[in-house]
């Protein structure tokens, strides 16, 4: 999509409504206000005002991250977990799933900021062994290796993890199967290693957190690329590789990514809509992220993705699949996220990534 041609200092006004204005010799009075019309913040001014705004939003979700990253640690107890309440179980889950909804809430925005903690803290297990070799971690429950929320995750709900989840991970080079600690030792490295190193990843994020150093650019591009990314994480179920697949909620992920997405993006509004050229791209990506909100939470199958049907194929399913809880939400969100379809969340958001001076999220 063309740019609109601006007048000298960054205002999107553009010099056919001055030829316009004095072509036609409208009144004095109509002239200034025209012009005082287009007189409104440049684009360094709101890309100032929208960091201190994504520096005060997201500041909340990550001292949210924190907390609940301490109270994990804190409920692990130092012997080994043959011995442990189920309450003591249960208080860790449930401060895991905090941090994972914090971290869903703000991870669009963050990842591309923080690159090395986000996999400090977000790396899939498959990824994190590609780096190990043939050993892979020898030591589940240390600080090193295998490290962050999905080693916490895999962890805490080892003995629920779906057969076919195992099935995949086993042909891994250097695959462990998920156990709880069974030795003190082990509960006390998970409770001062492996959670103190999650503790801290958290904690640098959160301290690093500064208004000044926001990327605006890399904040909006990185939201671009999480609604992407959407297609993929539905996707990875057909092969049991989703995100959250141990404890079974990346439908409460996506929704959290949708919440997250809506928050930051309304900062970006009052500019974009500055630029007349963007009205119609605003209105559909705002409809689009609402209907996307309303199908995942019409999915509340224990935060899980819905079951795949037996002989789904990504690349051609058939009718009888596609009528499926899992296909009905998969249909919905490829034509919401697809690239290269005109309507879509990715592909309005790009044409006015280009208006605000931002590069495409491609494939």
């Amino acid at each position: 999509m063309r740019r609109p041609v601006r007048w000298p200092g960054g205002h999107g006004c553009d010099h056919g409504l001055r030829g316009t204005l004095l072509r036609h010799s409208f009144p004095f009075l109509a002239i200034v206000a025209s012009f005082a019309a287009c007189a409104g913040k440049s684009d360094a001014e709101f890309q100032t005002e929208i960091a201190s705004q994504i520096h005060q939003s997201i500041g909340v979700d990550l001292g949210d991250m924190v907390r609940a990253a301490h109270d994990l640690q804190s409920a692990a107890p130092s012997h080994a977990w043959d011995k442990v309440d189920p309450i003591a179980i249960s208080q860790m889950r449930d401060a895991w799933k905090r941090m994972r909804s914090a971290w869903e809430n703000i991870e669009g925005a963050m990842s591309p900021m923080f690159p090395a903690l986000n996999i400090a803290l977000d790396a899939r297990y498959e990824d994190l062994l590609l780096g190990l070799g043939e050993n892979g971690d020898q030591n589940p429950f240390d600080g090193r290796g295998v490290i962050g929320m999905h080693a916490v995750e895999r962890i805490l709900f080892a003995q629920s993890v779906r057969p076919e989840v195992i099935a995949r991970e086993s042909i891994l080079p250097g695959y462990r199967p998920p156990v709880y600690p069974s030795t003190d030792d082990e509960a006390i490295a998970f409770k001062t290693e492996l959670l103190q190193r999650l503790v801290e990843d958290a904690t640098t994020m959160e301290t690093d957190w500064r208004p000044n150093d926001i990327d605006v650019g890399a904040a909006y591009l990185g939201l671009v690329d999480l609604m992407r990314e959407q297609q993929k994480k539905v996707n990875l179920a057909v092969t049991s590789e989703e995100e959250s697949r141990y404890a079974n909620i990346t439908m409460l992920d996506m929704r959290n990514n949708i919440t997250g997405t809506q928050r930051s993006y309304e900062l970006f509004r009052e500019w974009i809509l500055s630029k007349a050229a963007a009205e119609s791209s605003d209105q559909q990506i705002v409809t689009r992220l609402d209907d996307l909100g309303k199908t995942y939470e019409a999915y509340r199958k224990g935060d899980s993705l819905p079951d795949v049907p037996e002989g789904w194929s990504s690349a051609n399913p058939s009718p009888a699949s596609l009528s499926t809880p899992f296909g009905i939400l998969w249909q919905q969100i490829r034509e919401s996220v697809d690239p290269a379809s005109h309507g879509s969340v990715v592909f309005e958001m790009n044409q006015i990534a280009a208006l605000l001076g931002f590069p495409e999220v491609i494939e």
